[in-house]
C-alpha cells in the first residue's frame, strides 16, 4: 500500500491544532497559565528556539512556541514496530506507513540576573515549573483526547503516546516535548504508465 501524499501534513496540521486548543482551554480553566503561543506552527524539523518570550509583537497575545515536526516514516507489519525486512522478493509490501511525530512547547524560564549574575528566586523558578507541569498535562490529554478523532478510520487512526520530556532551559526558554507515533492511511500503489 501507499501512502496519500498529504498524509503526513494533514496528520502533522490536525495535531497541531488539537494541542493549540487544549492549551487555549486551559488557560481558561486556570489563571494565570499562558493559552497556545502566537508562534504555532508544523516545521520541517527540529524546532530552532527562535521564540519563547516575544509575543508576536502584540501584549495581547501568548508568547512562546508551539511546534510539531516529523522526526521519521517507516513502513511497518506490526505497528508500531518498524519493518526490517528485505521488501521486493515475495511482491509484498508492508501493510502501514507509521509516522513519528514530535509535539515542541517552549516557554520563558526566569534566568540569572545579567547584572548580579544572581539566579532566578526559588518562587520564579517554581512559578515557570508550574507552567510547564500544567503544559506537560494539557499536551499529554491533547494527545490522548484529539488524536482518535484524527482522520476516517472509524475509531480514529492507530497511535501509540510515547515518552514526554522537560526540556532543559536553554537561553530564557525551556518546555516539554512529547512523542507520537501514528498509523497513515493508506491508498493503492499508482499503476505503471503503459508505454506507446
Amino acid at each position: 500500500m501507499a501512502l496519500t501524499l498529504l498524509g503526513v501534513n494533514e496528520l502533522a496540521e490536525a495535531v497541531l491544532a488539537c494541542v493549540c486548543t487544549t492549551l487555549d482551554q486551559t488557560a481558561e480553566e486556570i489563571p494565570g497559565q499562558p493559552g497556545c503561543p502566537c508562534r504555532a506552527c508544523v516545521v520541517p524539523g527540529t524546532p530552532a528556539w527562535d521564540s519563547c518570550e516575544d509575543p508576536c509583537g502584540s501584549s495581547e497575545e501568548t508568547g512562546g512556541q508551539l511546534t510539531v515536526h516529523v522526526a521519521r516514516i517507516f513502513p511497518t507489519t506490526d505497528f508500531p514496530t518498524e519493518t526490517r525486512e528485505v521488501l521486493g522478493l515475495k511482491s509484498c509490501t508492508p501493510s502501514r506507513i507509521a509516522a513519528e511525530l514530535v509535539i515542541t512547547l517552549l516557554r520563558c524560564v526566569p534566568v540569572a540576573d545579567p547584572d548580579t549574575g544572581c539566579p532566578p528566586t526559588c518562587e520564579e523558578e517554581a512559578a515557570a515549573a508550574r507552567v510547564i507541569q500544567i503544559d506537560a498535562a494539557s499536551v499529554l490529554n491533547a494527545v490522548l483526547c484529539c488524536v482518535p478523532s484524527i482522520g476516517t478510520r472509524h475509531k480514529g487512526p492507530l497511535y501509540v503516546v510515547g515518552a514526554q520530556r522537560t526540556l532543559e532551559p536553554q537561553g530564557g526558554c525551556g518546555g516539554i516535548e512529547q512523542r507520537l507515533t501514528v498509523a497513515l492511511p493508506n491508498c493503492a500503489c499508482p499503476e505503471p504508465e503503459e508505454g506507446p
